[in-house]
């Protein structure tokens, strides 16, 4: 039994409680992780899985044995990431998840020069704006764009951008300009779709920042749509700027409320939280890190 990959296997399977899972991830059979997991809890003398119908759970002893894994494997992760260092020469896949509209607009030049840069790396890139699971789905690194991150989420911050409130001169015409982001609630304003959370924009006033809700007669899920919205005049908008340029300059949409500032977006580097970053990474992100620090 290769003992380093059977502790790998044990692991995966221990964070994604399903053996079905971990075999797909690793493209070979069901019946091969079970395999695997059993011939290590033979070789221990102990169980370490809990399996059935419904669910999976780790023993005390499955536990106890599955951070020493992490260790362990941490640690061969890490040698093996200095030996590459030493050569200096970045190989091997990155998997990258980018939003969808960002990341075409001003990931995609971005990412042709590393991979021009560096050719013995090979990029797999996923362009959505769902929030992926980077443990789950194997994924080396998501570019997000966000105002606050959770307290065990691991980034590095590589940019900033801005948002800004629009709408058609059409709309205006015929609505009125609201003037107190307080007026919002007497337009048609046009929401961002976030899973289980009210439509809502924050604004600074009078120096304090401030939340005020809305309800979204049109809503969705990428700020491209949202902004063509605007642009035909159905409602106000509050995007980035990389897709309010055009916009802004050919009129389609106009400012507004440019007194009261909305939350700058920080633009990060999400990481796998159950792994040591690989070097091929750790240069992906510093490049992009480089490239896109004034961005706005």
């Amino acid at each position: 039994m290769d003992r380093l990959n059977a502790m790998h296997v044990f692991v995966r399977v221990a964070e994604l409680s399903s053996f079905s899972a971990v075999a797909q991830q690793l493209g070979v059979a069901r019946s091969v992780v079970t395999r695997q997991i059993a011939a290590l809890e033979e070789h221990l003398g102990v169980k370490l899985m809990v399996r059935s119908t419904r669910r999976l759970t780790l023993t005390s002893a499955g536990a106890a044995y599955l951070e020493k894994c992490r260790v362990i494997l941490n640690l061969v992760e890490a040698a093996e990431i200095g030996v590459a260092e030493q050569r200096q020469h970045p190989r091997g896949t990155i998997r990258v998840s980018l939003p969808l509209s960002f990341g075409l607009k001003r990931m995609v030049p971005l990412l042709l020069d590393f991979a021009r840069s560096y050719a013995e790396v090979n990029l797999e890139m996923d362009y959505s704006d769902r929030r992926v699971n980077l443990i789950e789905e194997g994924v080396d690194l998501a570019i997000r764009i966000t105002s606050r991150l959770g307290p065990t989420e691991v980034a590095r911050k590589i940019g900033s951008i801005h948002m800004h409130t629009v709408a058609a001169p059409d709309y205006l015409a015929r609505f009125g300009t609201p003037r107190h982001p307080s007026e919002l609630a007497q337009h048609e304003c046009l929401g961002y779709t976030l899973v289980g959370t009210q439509p809502a924009w924050t604004f600074q006033v009078d120096g304090v920042w401030q939340t005020f809700a809305f309800q979204a007669r049109i809503s969705a899920n990428n700020g491209e749509a949202l902004t063509e919205a605007a642009a035909q005049g159905l409602g106000i908008a509050v995007q980035p700027d990389f897709i309010l340029q055009p916009y802004l300059a050919d009129g389609r949409v106009k400012p507004i409320l440019e007194t009261f500032p909305t939350p700058e977006l920080g633009i990060y580097a999400m990481l796998p939280s159950n792994r040591q970053v690989p070097h091929r990474v750790r240069v992906l992100i510093e490049f992009l890190a480089e490239r896109m620090g004034g961005i706005s």
